[in-house]
């Protein structure tokens, strides 16, 4: 009489915490940037009733004199988030908000320091999503001869 030894597998296995870490990211960056647009679009959020800083109101002046960026800012903004929450070609979300969030954090660097911590946690979730997916970066940032 032989006895076989049976291999018991788990039903589901335990993510890693880097897998944790790296969904859990994409979501906050996600929702951060989608609750940012999103108020945006629909006024949720009240203007300030302090009056700004020259620069600052010669620069939000300036894009809301165009016309047409603050629309295309905050609907870019939207579109990453939404490919971001939906776990969707992440790393083109992230290429996306690259130049958004630089400017963001160019932004609270000169002109309005008390936002530089959320914009920096920004900038930091962007790059390390960005380190994440780096395998999808590797041909576009190949040298050829």
């Amino acid at each position: 009489m032989t006895t076989q030894t049976q291999t018991l597998t788990p039903r589901f296995a335990v993510p890693s915490f880097s897998t944790v870490a790296r969904h859990g990211a994409r979501v906050l960056l996600g929702a951060i940037m989608a609750f940012a647009s999103i108020s945006y679009f629909f006024n949720l959020v009240p203007a300030p009733t302090e009056p700004m800083a020259p620069a600052v109101e010669a620069f939000t002046g300036g894009l809301m004199a165009a016309g047409y960026m603050f629309p295309l800012i905050k609907g870019t903004e939207l579109v990453a988030a939404l490919l971001l929450l939906a776990n969707r070609f992440v790393a083109l979300a992230l290429v996306l908000l690259a130049p958004v969030v630089v400017n963001i954090v160019a932004f609270h660097a000169v002109h309005a320091r008390e936002g530089l911590a959320m914009s920096l946690v920004v900038a930091a979730l962007n790059m390390g999503l960005a380190i994440a997916h780096r395998a999808a970066y590797r041909s576009m940032l190949e040298v050829r001869s």
